[in-house]
């Protein structure tokens, strides 16, 4: 078991654990393996899983309460300074030096701190919570990351949906999640130019959320060039005007075209570009279609699974095999309209009986006080029943009600007027 001792760090006593000749604060581990995949943390940190564990669990514990001490960065080191707010943050340092040094908080404390932008800074000035990420990191550690037993099958040969060609993406996270909204629809070919991160990435499987077999099968491409060289046709996505003559064409239009022409034996791709700025007009210029999706004009930029999403969505809803929500063992295809289950709707004779019912209850409590509107008063409540769609057993409870509001029930019950 590694020796977890309190140091100085920063000024403060914090958890600290020695690694060969390394001294490493107890939050930097706990950082390094939620930031990366448990194994590659561990690589890094020269640590394996007997290691690991023991200093995760001082964290995920809060051991760090009874050792009076806190990790730089942490939550509990905040708290511990009676810090309450971004002012008190703020007071608490000399400056704040934000982005190239144009903005520039001062305060009545000490130490200059260092940050992007403002919006960066109202996020993590109260620090992050280590020990929850630790115990995040435990169950990786202990059962291996959810849903990797998930496998799956595509739904469709190759060829028969449209290749979804993610170029340079930035995130694994995005990747993932993109391979999330492709199996939501049906959509089983993904391919990656030169992702950032490389290829495997343990975090998109995360991120896929049990779509593995199209982070499986996914193909990753070094050139935009190869990426598409297979494919007969190809639209390219974008949110901004380009200047090129091409046609420009709504999603419906776009997996119209691609069902015609997967149809007639073509191979066909959709194009999305980088997280960071989209596609480059030089690569639009290779594509036979822009894809322009109906936002608001003053917002206009998806992410990736977000313009994924619709795009699939557009490819799903004509397909004959299309759910409404998932269907298993215990669950049929639904279909649009009100919803019965074995429930059957009320025929008109039962319908006529409930009315019946309700109108000579209201008959002898007395509330027809005005006879000559009595006709216009029985036709309102009659439409304004039949206009629920009343099943069977809607139209029971209903006269139970009926009776029980009219009679009483049990003790209740009230004697003869």
């Amino acid at each position: 078991m590694p020796d977890i001792t309190c140091l100085p760090v920063d000024g403060e006593s914090a958890p600290v654990v020695a690694i060969g000749e390394t001294v490493l604060p107890v939050a930097e581990i706990v950082h390094a393996c939620h930031e990366r995949t448990v194994d590659q943390g561990m690589a890094a940190l020269g640590l394996d899983a007997e290691t690991l564990e023991p200093i995760l669990t001082y964290c995920a514990e809060l051991r760090c309460e009874a050792d009076e001490a806190t990790c730089p960065g942490c939550k509990r080191r905040t708290e511990a300074r009676g810090i309450a707010t971004m002012d008190d943050f703020i007071a608490r340092h000399r400056e704040i030096v934000v982005g190239d040094g144009s903005v520039r908080l001062v305060g009545q404390g000490e130490g200059t701190l260092h940050t992007p932008a403002l919006a960066a800074l109202e996020k993590t000035w109260s620090g992050q919570n280590y020990w929850f990420w630790a115990r995040r990191v435990i169950r990786k550690l202990r059962h291996g990351i959810r849903r990797a037993h998930i496998q799956g099958s595509a739904v469709a040969a190759q060829g028969e949906t449209p290749a979804i060609i993610l170029v340079e993406p930035q995130l694994a996270d995005n990747i993932g999640m993109v391979s999330r909204a492709m199996a939501n629809f049906g959509l089983d070919e993904l391919r990656l130019v030169a992702p950032r991160d490389g290829w495997p990435n343990e975090k998109a499987r995360i991120a896929a959320s049990g779509a593995n077999y199209i982070i499986d099968d996914a193909q990753a491409h070094a050139t935009f060039e190869d990426s598409i060289a297979d494919l007969n046709w190809v639209a390219a996505t974008t949110a901004r005007q380009r200047d090129l003559r091409k046609p420009v064409l709504s999603p419906e239009a776009t997996i119209k075209e691609i069902k015609t022409r997967i149809a007639r034996g073509e191979r066909c791709g959709i194009l999305f570009g980088r997280e960071r700025n989209g596609l480059e007009t030089s690569e639009i210029a290779n594509a036979d279609a822009i894809v322009m999706i109906p936002v608001n004009s003053r917002f206009a930029s998806l992410n990736l699974a977000q313009a994924t999403l619709l795009l699939g969505y557009e490819w799903m809803r004509t397909n004959d095999d299309a759910s409404l929500g998932r269907v298993t063992t215990y669950e049929q295809p639904v279909q649009e309209g009100l919803y019965l289950n074995r429930d059957k709707p009320a025929t008109k004779a039962e319908m006529e009986g409930l009315y019946a019912h309700l109108e000579a209850e209201l008959e002898r409590l007395g509330f027809f006080n005005t006879p000559h509107k009595r006709p216009t008063v029985v036709r309102n409540i009659r439409t304004m029943l039949g206009r629920m769609q009343a099943t069977e057993q809607e139209v029971r409870t209903l006269r139970g009600i009926v009776a029980t509001l009219a009679q009483g029930k049990g003790h209740g019950r009230k004697s003869p007027l």
